[in-house]
């Protein structure tokens, strides 16, 4: 077992009413280790970022490798500095990247054509910049097919395939909107590739929230691990667990919501406040 795993619960800046707050616990712990002893690379610090690790290339080889990412056509890809390489090989591998706009906050989606590149400009392809250079960008109405999903993690437990991001929501609300979309179904794989310091044994099951992404498959730099994960993967947007202060920070949320709304003819409900987590500058 890592040397992250199960340890005497520890304060943190947030109320111990908070139902979120164990995984603030767990986050800082992995934080703070990865810090300690130096196992990231720029940005840094790691705090509230999906970390850097060393010999994340590595751990992209792996995800490489993988039956499901060797027979897919399009695969999605968070933006993060760690998967680089993962959205690098995508595209080297003559397949079609799907990556969200970072917190989503400039537009939804854009799709990178491997066919519309060259070698010499996939590297740039896989910067935010080079996406907002060579990719197309799409909205709710677009017909494409996802078959592998590829997310970052700060925490991950091999053993359940429960997952922890870095507490700001978008992997899971990006998650829930490509049903909508009919871009995915139960049966696409999630993977996540983290350094074997973030393998946690302590994430309790029974306190995720149902709009919680699962994991498939884990690849670190020194192994693969199918998790087999019980854990049911979120079958939409869960607008009853959205807070307004969510909703006002992504406008495709908002027209989303708008649409279905006037589908239905019914108003979609809205969650509690919330103070949203701090963020990395």
């Amino acid at each position: 077992m890592s040397q992250t795993s199960r340890r005497t619960t520890e304060k943190t800046a947030e109320t111990e009413d908070d139902p979120r707050a164990w995984k603030w616990v767990i986050r800082k712990r992995v934080w703070d280790f990865m810090e300690a002893q130096n196992i990231a690379h720029n940005p840094r610090p790691v705090h509230h970022r999906i970390p850097n690790f060393v010999a994340a290339s590595a751990a992209a080889k792996k995800v490489s490798e993988l039956e499901a990412f060797v027979k897919a056509e399009c695969v999605k890809v968070n933006p993060d500095s760690p998967q680089k390489q993962v959205r690098f090989l995508t595209l080297s591998d003559g397949k079609n990247l799907l990556t969200p706009q970072p917190r989503l906050t400039t537009d939804f989606f854009s799709i990178l054509e491997s066919s519309m590149l060259t070698h010499s400009t996939i590297n740039e392809a896989c910067t935010s910049e080079g996406v907002a250079k060579y990719g197309r960008p799409i909205g709710l109405d677009e017909k494409i097919k996802v078959d592998v999903i590829v997310i970052g993690s700060v925490a991950v437990d091999p053993k359940t395939g429960a997952r922890l991001g870095k507490g700001e929501g978008f992997a899971e609300l990006e998650y829930g909107m490509l049903p909508y979309m009919g871009a995915i179904d139960d049966s696409t794989q999630v993977v996540t590739s983290v350094h074997d310091c973030q393998l946690v044994d302590d994430i309790p099951v029974e306190k995720l929230l149902v709009h919680d992404v699962p994991v498939d498959i884990i690849c670190t730099p020194t192994q693969v691990i199918f998790t087999n994960t019980a854990i049911p993967k979120p079958q939409g947007i869960y607008w009853d667990k959205l807070s307004p202060e969510k909703l006002g920070q992504i406008r495709i949320l908002r027209e989303l919501k708008s649409r279905i709304e006037r589908e239905t003819g019914h108003p979609l409900p809205c969650g509690p406040s919330e103070r949203l987590p701090p963020t990395a500058q």
